[in-house]
């Protein structure tokens, strides 16, 4: 049952992502993540980062509250979000920005869609007229335009 609570809420959590990304990021806090767009940081670090902090505290408190209640379901919540963030930060900071210099290249059309998607993505340097939201899963045109190139 606990394995369960871990994916649904790893799997919820991407569309918890695009709502949060579109209204949230690209709303009420653009202030926070416009330097991830424009690039007007300087340093390793940008103020969207702090997004990082922001997700981590309820991730954080749910692992602590379920676990004084003896690893009740709140923990595993707690799980499946920090198994998301890992993931989050391994395709995104990693994968798609190249953060820290690895996993550049890859033929796997999956990884190459989610890329060709984010690029569209940040195409958009303001907040309006943004698309492709989501992080794991993205408007199926680019897997599809990923799948041509490889079988074409």
């Amino acid at each position: 049952m606990n394995i369960l609570i871990i994916a649904i809420t790893f799997f919820l959590m991407e569309g918890a992502t695009w709502i949060i990304h579109k209204y949230i990021m690209h709303g009420l806090l653009w202030m926070l993540h416009k330097d991830h767009h424009d690039h007007s940081h300087t340093g390793d670090f940008e103020r969207n980062d702090l997004f990082f902090v922001i997700f981590a505290l309820p991730t954080i408190a749910l692992l602590y509250f379920g676990a004084e209640q003896n690893f009740n379901y709140l923990f595993f919540i707690g799980i499946g979000i920090f198994l998301y963030g890992m993931a989050y930060f391994f395709v995104h900071d990693i994968f798609i920005h190249q953060r820290i210099k690895f996993f550049r290249n890859t033929s796997n059309w999956y990884l190459l869609a989610i890329r060709r998607a984010h690029k569209q993505h940040h195409k958009h340097v303001g907040k309006e007229e943004g698309e492709c939201f989501g992080f794991l899963w993205v408007p199926i045109k680019y897997f599809k335009m990923q799948l041509a190139k490889k079988n074409g």
